[in-house]
């Protein structure tokens, strides 16, 4: 079935960028919207950001809007999550998503029962 790997978490200073990076395997990859979650501990996992099939389309949590971008590279069955502007409440395990269904407006968006398949997370984190 589909498999997800993420890599490119580490340590960074507030302020500072990451590029998280999430390789896609399995099955036909432009058949899925992919998204972010992030799960920090004690907490629930909560959306982060999703794109569209095609990367026509993306969503974000209004907590990162303005400092997060996610793309996706459809040839090379990639999707990325360039993180800018780091805060310490940032700090989180973050996973990446694939979703076969389609995806309409920002309540569907932010549902983690709008996607299929899950990667095991990379942990980031910001200090202060």
């Amino acid at each position: 079935q589909v498999q997800l790997v993420e890599s490119g978490g580490g340590l960074v200073q507030a302020g500072g960028s990451l590029r998280l990076s999430c390789a896609f395997s399995g099955r036909t990859f432009s058949s899925y919207a992919m998204g972010w979650f992030r799960q920090a501990p004690g907490n629930e996992r909560e959306f982060v950001a999703r794109i569209s099939r095609s990367g026509a389309l993306t969503d974000y949590a209004d907590s990162v809007k303005g400092r997060f971008t996610i793309s996706r590279v459809n040839a090379k069955n990639m999707v990325y999550l360039q993180m800018n502007s780091l805060k310490p409440e940032d700090t989180a395990v973050y996973y990446c998503t694939a979703g076969s269904r389609i995806i309409s407006g920002i309540t569907a968006a932010q549902a983690m029962g709008s996607y299929d398949y899950w990667g095991q997370g990379t942990q980031v984190t910001v200090s202060s």
